[in-house]
C-alpha cells in the first residue's frame, strides 16, 4: 500500500509540473494572466507531492518491503537500519527520486518566498523549474518506476553493495543532489530573466542565494565523498581524476565562477551575459554529470545505471534542456545589455579573470572526462589520468591563485597595483620563504613546490581584507569571503604535502614484528576474526609509535567478508596526529612457504593530509557565513520598505 500511495504522489506530481508548466507560459500572456496566478500554489503542492513520494520509498526500505523490486536488489533484512534508510538513494532509482524531490521543494521554496523579481519573470522561471522537472518525472516514470512490484517475492533481498554501507554514503549523495539542484533553481532564473528581459541586478539578487546554497553543498558533498573514497577503498589517494569524481567537480567549478558573476552583477550592475551563459553552464555540467553516472558508459562503484536505453534517456533530456537553454541565449544575447564598465584594474577585474580560469579549467577537465569516452567508441583505448589533469590545470590554477591573493584588496570600478602594493609584501615574503626552505631540503616536484609556496602566501592575503575594520561590524558576507578564501589555502597546503611528503610501505610481517613507515614504528600484535551485523572480518591489531618516545597506540585494520551481496572489502586504520595521519590497511596472508605466517600490510605516513578535507569544510563555512549575511541583508531592506509603507498608509490617512 505504501509503495502505491508513492506511485500515484509521483504522478500527481507529474501532472502539477505540466499544468504549472502550461500556467506558467499562458501566464506570459494578456489572456492568460489569470491563469498565471496559479503557478506558484502549484508549485507548492507538486513539491510537498514529491516530498511525500520519497517519504513512501524511504519506509518501504525502512520495512524491507521485497514486494518491491528495488528493495529486493538494493537491501538486506539484517542490514542495519541506517544502512537501509540510506539504500534508498544508494541506487539508481532512489537517487534520481531524491534529486526530483529535491527539485520539487526547491520549486515549492521559490514560490512561497521569493517576491523581488517581477510576476512575470517569475513565471517564466517557475515555468523553466517545471520545464527541467518535467523531464525527470517523465523519466523515473516510463524508464525509471521507483515503486515497480516484484512477484514472487523473494525470500531475502540481494542487499547494497558493501562499499557503499557507510555513514559518508548517508552524508554524499543527498548533499551533492543539493547543490546540483541549486543549479537547476539558477538556470530556471537565468531561462526566466531571457524569456522576459530581465537580466539586471534584482535578477542576480534573487539567483545568488540558490547558487551560494548549491556552491557550499557541491564543496560539503565532493568533500566528503573524497574522504569516503579515501578511508573506504583502501587505496591511500584522496583524488584520482575518476570521471565520477570530475562529474561533480565540474558542476563546482561552473557554480564558483556563476556565484563571482552573480555577486558582480548584483552589487555593481555588470557582467550581464556573463552570468547568464553561466547560469545554463553550471546546470549543463550537472546535466553531463547526471549522464556519466547514470548511463551506464562508465564502470564505477557509483555509476548506478547498466541499461542503454535509460542512458539515452538521459541523453536526450540533456539534449533538450543544454541545447533549447543555449539556442535561447543566442536569441536573446543581443538584448542583454552589457551594464556597467569597469577597469581591468579592479575587482571586477579581478572576478573576470578567475573566471576565465575556472572557465578554461572546466574545460580541460570536461575535454578529459570526455575524450577517452568518445575515443573508446571508436575502438580505441585512451587513459587520461594525473599526467594530463595535473599540469595542464597548473597552468591556469597558478595565475589563478596569484589573482586571488590580490583581488579582495582592490577597489570596485578602478584602482592600481601600486596601492595594495604595500599589502602584498608579506604574502611574498612568505612565498619566497617556503620556496628557498623547499630548495634546501630537495626532492620536491613542481607542482607540490608551487602549492606549498602559493598557500602560505594566499592564506596571509586571504585575511588582509578584515585590516583596519571593526570586526563585530564587518558584515558576515566579508567575514565568508575571508575563510573561504583561507579554506583553499589550507587545503591546497595539505594537497601539496600529500603529494611531496607522503611515504608508503608493503610488507608481509609476521606475528611480534616491528616495522617502519616515515617516523612511525608498526608492531603487528594479532590477527584475530570478528563479526559484524552482515560481515565476518579478519581484524589486525597494530601497535604503533610516533618517534623513540611516542606513546604506543592501537590501530584495527580489517579484511572484511559481506554476504549480502558476496564480497571482500578492505577497512583502513588511521590514525591522525596534528602533523599528518598514519593510515593502515590489511591484505590477505602471504603466498607461498617462505610467506606462511607472513601477513600482507600497507601502511602510509602522509603528513598534514587532513588539512585537506579541514580546508574544504572551512570553504564551505565561509559560503554559510556569506549566505546568511546575504539572507540577513534582504530581511532588513524588506523590514525597512514595510515600514516606509506604512508610514506612507498612515500619512495618507
Amino acid at each position: 500500500m505504501i509503495a502505491e500511495l508513492g506511485l500515484a504522489a509521483l504522478w500527481l506530481a507529474a501532472a502539477l509540473a505540466g499544468l504549472q508548466l502550461l500556467a506558467g507560459c499562458l501566464g506570459l500572456t494578456a489572456r492568460g494572466a489569470v491563469l498565471g496566478d496559479a503557478v506558484r500554489p502549484v508549485a507548492v503542492v507538486q513539491g510537498v507531492l514529491a516530498l511525500i513520494a520519497f517519504a513512501c520509498l524511504i519506509a518501504v526500505f525502512a520495512v524491507t518491503d521485497l514486494s518491491v523490486k528495488l528493495v529486493a536488489l538494493n537491501s538486506h533484512s539484517m542490514k542495519p537500519l541506517v544502512f537501509k534508510v540510506a539504500g534508498a538513494w544508494g541506487n539508481h532509482e532512489g537517487s534520481m527520486l531524491l534529486w526530483v524531490t529535491v527539485m520539487g521543494m526547491a520549486g515549492a521554496f521559490v514560490a512561497l518566498v521569493e517576491r523581488r523579481l517581477p510576476e512575470r519573470t517569475m513565471r517564466a522561471t517557475l515555468a523553466g523549474q517545471a520545464f527541467v522537472s518535467l523531464g525527470f518525472y517523465a523519466f523515473l516514470l516510463l524508464a525509471s518506476n521507483p515503486f515497480e512490484r516484484l512477484s514472487p517475492v523473494p525470500a531475502e533481498g540481494n542487499g547494497l553493495n558493501p562499499l557503499l554501507q557507510d555513514l559518508g554514503l548517508a552524508f554524499h549523495p543527498p548533499t551533492l543532489y543539493l547543490g546540483y539542484v541549486g543549479l537547476s533553481v539558477a538556470f530556471s532564473f537565468a531561462i526566466g530573466a531571457l524569456v522576459t528581459r530581465e537580466v539586471g541586478p534584482a535578477f542576480a539578487k534573487a539567483m545568488r542565494p540558490w547558487v551560494l546554497g548549491a556552491w557550499i553543498f557541491l564543496t560539503l558533498g565532493i568533500t566528503a565523498g573524497s574522504y569516503w573514497a579515501y578511508y573506504e577503498l583502501g587505496w591511500g589517494g584522496w583524488w584520482f581524476w575518476d570521471p565520477v569524481e570530475n562529474a561533480s567537480l565540474m558542476p563546482w567549478l561552473a557554480a564558483t565562477a556563476l556565484l563571482h558573476s552573480a555577486s558582480v552583477l548584483a552589487s555593481r550592475n555588470a557582467l550581464r551575459a556573463w552570468t547568464v551563459m553561466l547560469g545554463v553552464v553550471a546546470f549543463s555540467m550537472s546535466m553531463i554529470g547526471t549522464f556519466l553516472v547514470r548511463s551506464g558508459i562508465l564502470t564505477s562503484v557509483h555509476a548506478f545505471a547498466v541499461d542503454p536505453q535509460r542512458g539515452t534517456f538521459i541523453l536526450v533530456l540533456l539534449a533538450i534542456y543544454i541545447g533549447g537553454a543555449l539556442a535561447l541565449f543566442g536569441l536573446r544575447a543581443a538584448t542583454v545589455t552589457e551594464g556597467e564598465r569597469f577597469a581591468p584594474v579592479s575587482r571586477e577585474g579581478a572576478l573576470v579573470f578567475n573566471n576565465v580560469m575556472l572557465s578554461a579549467i572546466l574545460g580541460i577537465v570536461l575535454f578529459g572526462t570526455l575524450y577517452p569516452l568518445v575515443a573508446e567508441a571508436m575502438g580505441a583505448k585512451v587513459s587520461v589520468g594525473p599526467p594530463y589533469f595535473n599540469p595542464m590545470g597548473a597552468l591556469f590554477a597558478v595565475p589563478m591563485l596569484v589573482v586571488l591573493a590580490v583581488g579582495p584588496l582592490l577597489r570596485w570600478r578602478r584602482d592600481t597595483f601600486a596601492r595594495v602594493r604595500g599589502g602584498l609584501v608579506i604574502p611574498a615574503l612568505l612565498v619566497a620563504a617556503i620556496a628557498i626552505v623547499l630548495v634546501a631540503i630537495g626532492g620536491v616536484a613542481l607542482l607540490p613546490f608551487l602549492g606549498l609556496a602559493l598557500s602560505a602566501g594566499l592564506a596571509w592575503a586571504s585575511v588582509l581584507p578584515l585590516k583596519g575594520r571593526n570586526l563585530r561590524r564587518t558584515p558576515l558576507a566579508i567575514w565568508g569571503m575571508v575563510l573561504a578564501h583561507l579554506g583553499v589555502a589550507i587545503s591546497l597546503f595539505g594537497m601539496s604535502s600529500e603529494s611531496a611528503f607522503s611515504v608508503e610501505k608493503l610488507v608481509a610481517v609476521r606475528i611480534g614484528e616491528v616495522t617502519e613507515v616515515g617516523p612511525w614504528g608498526v608492531k603487528l600484535d594479532t590477527v584475530e576474526p570478528v563479526a559484524g551485523p552482515n560481515w565476518t572480518a579478519l581484524e589486525a591489531r597494530l601497535l604503533v609509535r610516533y618517534g623513540a618516545d611516542g606513546k604506543v597506540t592501537r590501530m584495527l585494520p580489517q579484511s572484511r567478508s559481506f554476504w549480502a551481496p558476496p564480497q571482500q572489502t578492505n577497512e583502513s586504520a588511521l590514525l591522525t596526529r596534528w602533523n599528518g595521519q598514519l593510515y593502515a590497511v590489511l591484505g590477505g596472508e602471504a603466498p607461498g612457504a617462505q610467506g606462511e605466517g607472513r601477513w600482507q600490510l600497507r601502511l602510509w605516513w602522509k603528513p598534514f593530509a587532513p588539512l585537506i578535507w579541514i580546508g574544504g569544510v572551512i570553504i564551505a563555512l565561509g559560503g554559510l557565513l556569506a549566505l546568511l549575511g546575504r539572507v540577513a541583508a534582504d530581511l532588513r531592506r524588506i523590514s525597512a520598505r514595510d515600514k516606509i509603507a506604512y508610514r506612507r498608509e498612515r500619512q495618507g490617512r
